[in-house]
């Protein structure tokens, strides 16, 4: 049996990292994640390493203001897997490639997040998001 703490350290990580987020710290996110963290991207494509987190990071930010709010963090037995749920409170600020045209649309959204985490190193090793794209398309007048 696995002492508690590993679930509480797994926990803390996630909540570093959206505390990180919260306060637009980017590089304190990927301080965060292993070298070959893998981002499972909502609707998309699965990005491999830290410095496509790092481009991904720089895209999302060009594009939206985002805040995660209501944040519940659950973590397995073993502290290798955590789970958070949240709603993203959010601003379209520029229009991304594909995307309705952007004017400042707010949007209010429920996410689901999970992580794959390392205990020995104290890192996320894996990070996929999922939300509804139709409804944020609706919220942002698509």
């Amino acid at each position: 049996m696995t002492p508690p703490d590993v679930q509480d350290k797994a926990r803390d990580l996630v909540q570093r990292y959206y505390a990180a987020f919260n306060a637009g710290d980017a590089e304190g996110m990927l301080a965060l994640l292993t070298g070959d963290v893998r981002h499972d991207i909502n609707e998309g494509g699965t990005e491999v390493g830290v410095e496509a987190f790092r481009a991904f990071l720089a895209r999302m930010d060009a594009h939206y203001r985002e805040r995660a709010e209501e944040l519940v963090v659950m973590a397995g037995e073993d502290g290798t897997r955590a789970a958070a749920e949240f709603v993203i409170h959010g601003e379209y600020l520029r229009t991304d490639a594909g995307l309705p045209g952007a004017t400042g649309q707010t949007y209010v959204l429920p996410v689901g997040a999970f992580f794959e985490v390392r205990p020995d190193e104290g890192k996320i090793a894996r990070v996929t998001n999922y939300y509804n794209l139709a409804e944020w398309t609706r919220q942002v007048g698509g």
